[in-house]
């Protein structure tokens, strides 16, 4: 199980994985209403290295990506959720517009991000190669989404008998 840290111990953690030969690597999300797209994403991301850092969006950069009536859940509790997921080290939770700052505080071995992107379309990607670092393209198609989720709720159960779609 993964730990939820601040940054200042995050930094402590990171800088001791490094110093017993171990690599980093960082994914980033909002995590609101975790999902299967979710945990595929995390998972494929552990793989590209001996420790997984998580850095879940604070509440307020939630709201402002996501829109009204979001996150669903506050960050101390999306951050322990996703602590709990096998393969994750390290939680933080970040309360800056991207993940630029703790890139620069981490310099982890490697970026990942989620499918919905390209190597070449990362927001982070100049801040990642300019310490000489990596970009992994990680988990599964972009087709599970927390919105859809959410509209799947407010619809209510499909009469079908299969699961709701």
């Amino acid at each position: 199980m993964g730990i939820v840290l601040d940054r200042a111990a995050l930094v402590a953690r990171v800088a001791a994985d490094r110093a017993a030969g171990r690599t980093i690597a960082l994914a980033n999300g909002c995590f609101d209403l975790l999902h299967v797209g979710h945990v595929r994403y995390l998972q494929a991301a552990a793989r590209e290295a001996d420790r997984l850092v998580v850095a879940v969006n604070g509440d307020g950069s939630v709201s402002t990506l996501k829109g009204r009536g979001r996150p669903i859940m506050g960050a101390a509790d999306r951050a322990e959720i996703v602590a709990a997921l096998r393969g994750v080290s390290y939680v933080t939770v970040f309360g800056e517009p991207d993940v630029t700052p703790l890139l620069l505080a981490l310099r982890p071995d490697v970026h990942c991000k989620g499918t919905d992107y390209t190597a070449e379309s990362v927001p982070e990607r100049e801040t990642v190669l300019g310490y000489g670092g990596r970009i992994a393209i990680v988990g599964d198609p972009k087709d599970h989404s927390t919105r859809d989720l959410l509209a799947r709720i407010q619809r209510g159960p499909d009469r079908s008998g299969g699961p709701a779609r």
